[in-house]
């Protein structure tokens, strides 16, 4: 596994724009083919171009693992169905006001450390379609959990804030090794610059090298 540096859009904030599994890529419409083909080679993922809500922000509104794709009540149909007939997965909609799906759910195949913003059903969703456990509670006093904390079945990087306690558990809940760090050189919205599979992690192109040392040890070692 590597870790990249890249940039969408000409910034670093690739991970609101950007969706991945191990097998799907998902890129914004019109993203350019030569840079989505090089994604693709990283990640070792079949790209699939599409929107969510009629929007680019295909990180920020929808979380996706290997079990299963939740989209935001903002989706509209045709979307949803493009999704299920391309990638025949099972697919959940959540019925809830916070529409950026990503920034109030952090998950990987094991486990999803959810925003106490959502509801129980809303959580009830999550499990269902994820296939995974789901833990409600903040990061560093933040409710946007998925904004502050992203994982694979490997490993995850979390807000520099999290407390020591709550990372043994979160690491119980996902079933891996979790490092405190930022991202685009000091951003600790870890998330918004960073693409992560089973396959390889790509990160904003801001990303210092103290950072990929941290990242490494969370993601690699």
């Amino acid at each position: 596994m590597d870790i990249i540096k890249y940039d969408v859009y000409r910034g670093p904030n690739i991970g609101v724009y950007i969706n991945v599994n191990d097998d799907f890529l998902l890129l914004p419409m019109g993203f350019a083919q030569t840079k989505a083909e090089k994604l693709g080679d990283y990640l070792k993922a079949e790209i699939i171009y599409s929107s969510v809500a009629n929007t680019r922000l295909l990180g920020a509104l929808m979380v996706m693992n290997n079990n299963g794709i939740l989209l935001p009540k903002t989706a509209y149909t045709d979307e949803y169905e493009f999704l299920k007939k391309e990638t025949k997965m099972e697919i959940g909609v959540l019925d809830s006001k916070y529409s950026a799906l990503g920034n109030v759910i952090c998950a990987n195949d094991k486990g999803a450390i959810v925003s106490p913003w959502l509801s129980k059903e809303d959580c009830k969703t999550i499990e269902q379609v994820l296939g995974v456990e789901v833990l409600q509670k903040r990061i560093a006093g933040f409710n946007q959990t998925g904004a502050v904390m992203v994982a694979n079945n490997s490993g995850a990087a979390i807000h520099p804030e999290a407390d020591e306690e709550d990372m043994k558990t979160f690491a119980n809940v996902m079933g891996v090794k979790i490092e405190q760090t930022t991202i685009n050189n000091g951003i600790p919205y870890v998330t918004s610059g960073i693409v992560v599979n089973n396959h390889a992690v790509v990160v904003g192109s801001m990303t210092s090298g103290p950072e990929i040392m941290m990242l490494t040890r969370a993601f690699l070692n």
